[in-house]
Order: structure tokens, then sequence, then C-alpha cells
């Protein structure tokens, strides 16, 4: 009998994939045209990190159709590991068509009901790659339903078990839920098992009834005691970041703006690869001009993931960061 040796993992993230219908120009008749691009927000996270040299696997279901073939093909040339994508034959995968303003910014129209993503099962997920890992990421869009919505929360419970640090993205997509106080109560459910949590200034509000960065997050760091980071991205302003009593901000970069979908992944790819060097290196308290560096790397990352279409296809390179960010911050020393 040949076993299959453990592959040693950096990063393992649950949660949904799908196809992204970017806008791409219009066509003779004056009909608006679409691009198909690989999307969904944990992948992102995963294929900016593998881009960066990191080991990582995604866990998650898509349909046994040819979108779904197609966003396996995509993120294993991405060197993600797929053993955990489960193709379904119980429903399509989902897609959801991007509608991006002049300024870049983009909302959602998704065709999901159901999408295969909703059909990840707890018994579908090898904790074996949990085992092998150090970090576990997930998000809220998993939880909107039930099969996946439980496979969600029961995989993060068993990572935390396990001693892995847990990064959570709330991912506010309220169309997608039956109503907002129902969003509210499953995102906050999730929080609960999260060390690392990344934020929009939109979720902030969302979640704790204000706008104010130090009283924000401040309040959800005092109601979940897990959280180690909490992150706040504020779009071209930059973002800001709680470390227990330390906090710091750091202005974004920049560039011309083309498509800013998955840019918050990006921004949370470079967070989490941060975390990952620090490890690596010893661990050591926060201080504010730590975390600036880590912000400044992230926030260059998630800049970088603006100036193309498509999330997948635009994450930086570490050589596009250090021209944007500078060396030193790229090293994160």
């Amino acid at each position: 009998m040949v076993t299959k040796a453990k592959v040693d993992l950096d990063v393992v993230a649950l949660g949904e994939l799908l196809i992204d219908f970017t806008p791409d120009g219009i066509s003779e008749q004056g009909q608006p045209l679409f691009e198909r691009n690989p999307g969904g927000a944990p992948a992102n996270v995963l294929a900016a990190l593998a881009k960066l040299g990191c080991s990582t696997a995604f866990i998650g279901a898509v349909g046994n159709d040819a979108f779904g073939h197609y966003l396996g093909s995509v993120l294993a040339q991405s060197g993600i590991l797929v053993e955990g994508l489960k193709y379904s034959a119980e429903a399509n995968t989902t897609l959801a068509f991007v509608h991006l303003d002049a300024s870049g910014d983009r909302s959602f129209s998704f065709y999901r009901s159901p999408g295969a993503d909703h059909m990840l099962r707890a018994e579908d997920v090898n904790r074996e790659q949990i085992d092998a890992a150090k970090i576990f990421h997930y998000g809220s869009i998993s939880m909107t339903h039930e099969p996946s919505r439980t496979a969600t929360l029961e995989t993060a419970a068993y990572a935390r078990c396990q001693g892995l640090l847990l990064s959570y993205d709330p991912n506010l997509r309220l169309s997608l839920w039956d109503n907002e106080a129902l969003a509210k109560e499953r995102i906050l459910e999730g929080l609960k098992l999260a060390d690392v949590v990344k934020l929009s200034e939109e979720e902030l509000l969302f979640l704790t009834g204000t706008s104010d960065l130090e009283a924000g997050t401040k309040l959800l760091c005092e109601q979940f005691p897990s959280l180690s980071m909490l992150l706040v991205t504020l779009g071209a302003s930059g973002s800001y970041c709680r470390a227990g009593m330390v906090t710091a901000a750091h202005g974004g970069y920049s560039v011309e703006v083309i498509d800013t979908t998955g840019a918050g992944d990006a921004f949370l790819a470079g967070i989490l690869y941060g975390l990952l060097t620090r490890r690596a290196g010893g661990q050591q308290e926060w201080t504010q001009e730590r975390l600036n560096a880590l912000l400044a790397f992230a926030n260059a990352m998630g800049a970088l993931a603006a100036t193309g279409k498509g999330a997948i296809p635009s994450m930086p390179s570490l050589e596009a960061i250090a021209v944007l960010a500078g060396s030193s911050v790229v090293s994160l020393t």
C-alpha cells in the first residue's frame, strides 16, 4: 500500500468559488459585453498568496459543469491544491455579474438559487489538510445556506482546536441573505471563532452601528476576545488596524484603478503573508511601526490588484509590490 506524503500548507481556505462576469466594453449593437473571470473571495485570497510563493489549498464546491471545471483548472494553474474541490451534481456553478461605476467600484448581481457552493457538506472536508496548515481562512458567504453553513463553522471550530490561526472575512453581500437581521446574526457567529478579521467601512457600520474606527474596532475586540487583529479597509484612503491596544493607519497608494474586484482579498492576503513571515522570524509584540509596515505591504497589494480586470488574474507579484511600496516594506522587517 502506498501512503501519500503529507503536504505542509501555509493557508487553507474554505468557501465560495464562482464565475465573475466583468464588463468588457460594448458590442457593435450597443450591448454590454462581459468577460468570464474566476472569482470567490476565499479563492482570491489563496491565489494572491500562491503568487507570493505560499503553499495553499482550497476547500469548496462548484457545479459539475463547464464553468466548474474551468474554475478547478484555474486554481490548479495558480498553484493552489484542489483535492478539496467538490464537483456537485446538485446545482450549477454560481455566477456573479459585476457592475462597475466610473471610479471602478463594483456591485454584484448573483445567480445562486441554489448555487453549487451551497452544497459543500462537513463530511466533504478533508481534515488532514487542516491538520497540515498554519492558517485557516473562511468567510460569511458560505454561511448563507445549508449544508455549507455547517461545513464552514464545524471546520473553523476544528481548525481552532488544532491550533491554527483563523482568518475571517465577513464579506457583506446583503442580496444573498434572507434579511439583514439574519445576516448580522450569522456574520457575528463567524466572528466568535476568528483571530484575524478584515472589514470594510460599510461592514464596520453594519456590525457596530458606528463608522468611527477607534470606537467600532474597540467595541468588536471587547465583544470577541479571540480577536488578535482587526482590520478595516478604507478604499483609496488606505487601511486601519487594531492589534490589542496598538492601533495604526496607513494611507492608500495612487494607481490607475480599472476594477476593484478582489482588491480587499489581495489586501487580506498581504496581511496573512505578513503574519506568516512574522511567525517564521519568531513572534514579536506588535508595535505601531510594525503594524504600519504590515499595512503598507497589504495596501500595495490591494492597490495593484485594482489595476487589472478580474481578481485572480490581477494578483500582484513581490517585485511589483516592491516597486510600489519599497523593498524595505516588502521585507516586513
